[in-house]
């Protein structure tokens, strides 16, 4: 058998090699990648490999990535320092996955699996379903559900999904609910575009994210822009700027 390894970390992919070789010495490596790209490459060369071990986290982003990039059947083991329960749901209708350190043994186990079940053709559809839903599972996982904010000597929380818009202003960063409540949350607009769910907010500008279900009207407004009216939100214009204008007609029209 023929592998691969996509892995950003060298320490890691040399340890994997060497428990690889422990349990199977006849298995033959092909190569490693250590970014998305590279491996998309890697993958567009190498066309003979058996089985892939993909690290899930990769140094400039998830390895699903790839997969929008280049087509490919190949059975996948994938790696991962996250212990979730998607990830065990997953592990019931695929090849299989290991959870950092890789211990031997759970090693032995994947490589059975993957052995005792490896049907090129029928995997196809398989590794496509797996992806899109650990895909949909990190995503879940990585946005912010909810901001603790500071109200007199009491905290609170305010639930990411009741929020209309976030802003900045003087300097701070304020979150606004969807009852007109606004309060200074400990985050710059830059990280809060990061943390929060793309398919319901969106960056306007270098001053306001806004939330869909927050928006009661868009009106088009001098050179090319469009004007926002959030609900509860009356303390000024909130402008879409010109340039994310046709992201925003794209983001809207999903």
């Amino acid at each position: 058998m023929k592998y691969l390894i996509i892995e950003d970390e060298k320490i890691a992919v040399e340890r994997l090699k060497k428990l690889i070789t422990k349990l199977r010495p006849d298995y033959q490596f092909l190569g490693s990648a250590d970014t998305i790209s590279k491996s998309v490459s890697l993958l567009r060369y190498v066309k003979d490999a058996d089985v892939i071990f993909l690290d899930i986290q990769l140094s400039d982003g998830l390895s699903f990535e790839i997969f929008e990039h280049i087509e490919f059947d190949t059975p996948i083991i994938f790696t991962t320092a996250y212990d979730h329960y998607a990830i065990k749901a997953f592990k019931l209708n695929s090849v299989d996955y290991l959870l950092k350190p890789i211990d031997l043994s759970e090693l032995q186990s994947a490589i059975e699996k993957f052995e005792k079940h490896y049907e090129p053709k029928s995997l196809v559809v398989t590794n496509q379903s797996i992806i899109k839903n650990l895909i949909e599972s990190f995503h879940r996982k990585q946005h912010k559900e909810r901001f603790v904010i500071k109200v007199g000597e009491h905290l609170k929380h305010v639930e990411t999904a009741d929020v209309h818009t976030f802003y900045s202003e003087d300097k701070a960063t304020y979150l606004q609910t969807k009852d007109g409540k606004r309060y200074i949350i400990d985050f710059s607009l830059d990280k809060v575009e990061e943390i929060v769910d793309p398919g319901d907010f969106f960056r306007i500008s270098r001053k306001y994210i806004v939330n869909l279900k927050g928006i009661r009207d868009i009106i088009q407004f001098t050179n090319s822009r469009l004007k926002l009216l959030i609900h509860n939100h009356e303390s000024e214009q909130v402008i879409v700027a010109r340039e994310r204008v046709n992201q925003f007609k794209e983001w809207l029209d999903r």
